[in-house]
């Protein structure tokens, strides 16, 4: 049965703060001078110039992956101090407004903008992404699929232990990811459907591409390995994708994780999670397939309660505390974390469990120091001021 070499690579997604101000700043293209210089392709401008994105070289495991996120966050750190600036790492800013934001050039973005108006413009969210090297042979892709559809499942619990974006335009939304609300304005968004293989999938991608829907992207590779004239799989956000260009199977459902120790633990478990899928087929074996509808259930309650909620267990048709089903997801890939040398970062899951996420955190920020009398305009402030801290909390040391 095939394998996969299941090699790591991650997307962060930073805000660039005024530190006077706390708000978000069009600051992207005075930064892309000097950190291009050291990160080279590494750093890349996104939709929002208030908004800078960093990507990990290949990792063969998720301790290489924790050093290159230290290294990636120190780098942007400190360019933005260079020019009197700050990053934080959050899904949302707590107050700063998409309508004052000023958009990237370039014919990506534009093409964006014109297409989806309002639904692209009020992008003004970050996001992590996994992706889990397959390779780009026919049995890697079909590998990836078989994956992606049991994967589906965990999506959900993988966002309750990322969420980071409770706050909106200055208000406590009452989620614990508004980001998620946000993005699935989007077309082409939320839990992916379920193919019966990468034929399927490739009839999509084409299909939508000739129709307009995506474009057309001619070095896209197909499982023949030749190159082909289908549809840009990029124009397609589900919440988890195949990325055939790649050869990676790429999870973009997290929120952005504020502390780089929670970033790696969930990059960790989603490889985790991962190998432990090959590992039933390879026994012949399968996780269940549920319906999209089911699973977008459990999104939902994600989104709104975190890991302070209950998801359904549908293999029981009764809904758990997140937190109790956590600790069935880390007995579940018990026995393969070792081969993936990754029991450390993974036990960090843990803390999260009894901390809560960065969105539990910032919410005690903002609600302390209302009780000590702030108004609400200072108690968002200590928020920013409190994710600029934690943001480099885990490499400081380092």
């Amino acid at each position: 049965m095939p394998t996969a070499p299941l090699t790591l690579g991650v997307e962060e997604e930073y805000q660039i703060i005024d530190p006077a101000t706390r708000e978000l700043t069009s600051y992207v293209q005075e930064m892309m001078g000097l950190g291009r210089v050291v990160l080279g392709s590494q750093l890349k401008q996104e939709f929002m110039q208030s908004q800078i994105e960093v990507g990990s070289h290949i990792c063969r495991n998720v301790k290489e992956a924790r050093q290159e996120l230290i290294r990636l966050r120190r780098t942007v750190t400190q360019v933005a101090e260079e020019h009197g600036r700050k990053i934080a790492a959050a899904s949302t800013h707590p107050f700063s407004r998409w309508q004052d934001q000023n958009l990237s050039e370039g014919a990506r973005y534009d093409d964006l903008a014109n297409e989806m108006k309002d639904a692209a413009r009020r992008l003004l969210i970050f996001g992590m992404h996994v992706h889990l090297g397959f390779g780009k042979t026919p049995e890697a892709f079909e590998l990836m699929i078989d994956i992606l559809n049991q994967l589906r499942y965990f999506l959900p619990h993988i966002l309750a232990l990322t969420t980071s974006s409770p706050f909106w335009h200055g208000r406590d939304t009452g989620l614990k990811s508004y980001r998620s609300l946000v993005f699935e304005n989007m077309p082409r968004s939320g839990i992916p459907p379920h193919f019966s293989g990468y034929a399927e999938y490739e009839h999509y991608i084409t299909l939508m591409g000739k129709v307009g829907s995506l474009g057309r992207h001619a070095d896209t590779l197909k499982p023949t390995g030749g190159a082909s004239e289908i549809g840009d799989p990029t124009k397609i956000w589900w919440d988890a994708r195949p990325h055939p260009d790649l050869g990676t199977l790429e999870v973009r459902i997290c929120d952005m994780c504020t502390q780089v120790d929670d970033a790696v633990a969930i990059a960790a478990l989603i490889q985790a999670l991962v190998a432990k899928l090959i590992q039933l087929r390879n026994q012949n074996q399968s996780w269940r397939i549920y319906r999209g509808i089911f699973i977008e259930e459990n999104k939902w309650r994600a989104v709104r309660y975190g890991l302070e909620g209950k998801l359904i267990d549908f293999g029981i048709a009764a809904e758990v505390p997140m937190r109790f089903l956590a600790q069935e997801i880390l007995a579940l890939v018990d026995d393969v974390v070792d081969d993936l040398n990754s029991r450390a970062e993974i036990a960090h899951v843990h803390t999260i469990l009894e901390r809560g996420t960065s969105a539990d955190r910032q919410l005690q920020v903002y609600l302390h120091a209302l009780h000590e009398g702030a108004t609400a305009r200072e108690a968002l402030h200590a928020v920013v001021d409190h994710l600029i801290a934690e943001t480099s909390a885990g490499w400081t040391r380092h």
